[in-house]
């Protein structure tokens, strides 16, 4: 009489699907302000500008990195500039992403969406699309929005007392 044979998980063990679960949501968080910057473009691309209740939608290139910072300098060195930094925070989410509270893996998946819709637009040499005009504050994008608020909830969330991200409720 044989003994059958064992049963095996082919579910990922929790830590992959933390981290892939981390890339995934972010090259959709990517995908999505990609798609928005192309229909910004499409439609804004004569000079268009919309006003809404406190913004002002009109369509500019940034050359640089955060309120322009590095325009001067040539396209290749802010793209290697902001690869090797997206590269270094991408590897630190995702090294990281098993051991944080949902509330940190949640803004470190925003911030990693945002930055690398801002990167992948930034490669065609013509800048990141910035669309959103507040009046008072430089022009951004959703992108932008990803990490200014990703940026704060994962600091949240890696403040907040030590809970077991296994155990979190």
């Amino acid at each position: 009489m044989s003994q059958p044979a064992p049963v095996r998980d082919s579910a990922p063990s929790r830590p992959w699907m933390r981290r892939g679960g981390l890339l995934a949501v972010a090259l959709l968080l990517a995908g999505a302000d990609l798609f928005i910057k192309a229909q910004a473009e499409a439609g804004l691309s004569r000079g268009e500008v919309i006003e809404v209740p406190l913004l002002t939608i009109k369509l500019l290139y940034n050359t640089g990195v955060a309120f322009s910072l590095g325009s001067a300098l040539p396209t290749g060195v802010v793209v290697a500039g902001t690869g090797v930094i997206i590269t270094v925070l991408l590897t630190w989410l995702v090294m990281s992403a098993p051991k944080m509270s949902r509330t940190a893996l949640t803004g470190g998946t925003l911030v990693a969406g945002g930055a690398i819709g801002n990167f992948i637009d930034r490669l065609d040499g013509r800048g990141v699309v910035d669309y959103l005009h507040s009046g008072w504050f430089p022009t951004f994008n959703l992108a932008d929005v990803f990490v200014t608020v990703g940026t704060a909830v994962l600091v949240l969330g890696m403040l907040r007392p030590g809970k077991d991200p296994e155990t979190e409720e």
